[in-house]
Order: C-alpha cells, then sequence, then structure tokens
C-alpha cells in the first residue's frame, strides 16, 4: 500500500532542463485552477476531512499551499534582487493550526491565483544565470538555486493536490 502522506513519492532532485522547466511552470500556472477543481462541491465536513489519520483536513492543506508559495514567491524575489539571502524558515505545522486556517478555503485560493499569477510571469522572464542565482536555506543549511527551488514547488503543487483527489476518490466525495 502506497504511504498517504506522500501520493505521488518523496521529493527527488532532477537535473535541470529547459524542457523540465517548461513542465514546472505549466504546474505551477495551472494549480490555483487544479486545486479550485479538487475542493469543488465538497460540503463543510468533507472541507473538515483529513487526507490521511493524523493528517490536515482538507482546508488546511489549502491555506498551507498558499502559505508556502507566499514564501516561495518572496524568496524568488529576495534572490532575485539580493546576494545570496538567507531565508527565513517557517513552522509550517503550527502555521496550519493558526485560527486562519479554519477560514473558507476559497480565501486562500484567490491568494494562490494572484501569486501564481505574479510568480509565474516572473518565472516566465527569468534569464539562465536567474535560474542559478543561490539563496541559503538555514535550516538545511544548504545552498539551493531557484531553478532547485522552482522544482521542489512543483512537486509540491503535484503532492497537495493529490492528497485532495485520493481523499476524494477514497471517501467517494
Amino acid at each position: 500500500m502506497q504511504d498517504p502522506r506522500y501520493p505521488i513519492g518523496k521529493y527527488i532532485v532532477q537535473p535541470f532542463s529547459e524542457k523540465l522547466l517548461r513542465e514546472w511552470l505549466n504546474d505551477i500556472k495551472y494549480l490555483p485552477q487544479h486545486i479550485e477543481n479538487a475542493i469543488l462541491n465538497l460540503d463543510e465536513a468533507q472541507i473538515n476531512t483529513p487526507y490521511r489519520d493524523g493528517g490536515w483536513t482538507v482546508k488546511q492543506l489549502v491555506h498551507h499551499v498558499a502559505d508556502s508559495h507566499m514564501n516561495a514567491y518572496m524568496r524568488f524575489k529576495l534572490a532575485l534582487t539580493e546576494d545570496n539571502p538567507t531565508i527565513r524558515p517557517y513552522d509550517q505545522t503550527k502555521w496550519a493550526e493558526l485560527i486562519d486556517s479554519k477560514e473558507t478555503p476559497e480565501i486562500s485560493l484567490f491568494i494562490l491565483t494572484g501569486i501564481h499569477k505574479r510568480w509565474v510571469a516572473l518565472m516566465k522572464n527569468m534569464t539562465v544565470s536567474d535560474w542559478a542565482r543561490p539563496l541559503k536555506h538555514p535550516e538545511h543549511d544548504r545552498q539551493l538555486t531557484l531553478a532547485m527551488i522552482s522544482q521542489q514547488y512543483k512537486w509540491h503543487c503535484e503532492h497537495h493536490l493529490q492528497h485532495i483527489l485520493q481523499l476524494r476518490n477514497r471517501r467517494s466525495f
């Protein structure tokens, strides 16, 4: 049986290529629409159902993706405007427990739609050297590039989308 925490498997680094970049950008571009479709017609009880035992609810997942992608967008902007910035980590579990994560998920869909439009516009206009711009992630004590981060967030998009879709399939929502 597949581990419900990782419906598409754990993140695996892939080498950067222009072809893969186009795929990553496409997945990032369409995520808000895919999430909106995934939660369409779910009632309050279904939205408040955890995607797995001990996991976040669908509502929390949607808010988490918005929180995470706002941070990613800001990290891109920092890396494009500063020399090797150190990014600030945050406790995503504690963020998911804050009161705003109990609000309707449509709020975070609005955020995602706006952030993703701006983020994709930014990424589409980046040069090859922009993709290689470094930033430091102190939590993992490693240097990352914007190419690496875009790949991680492409995975992140599909990872959480599949949490919702697989829950719907298991529960026949």
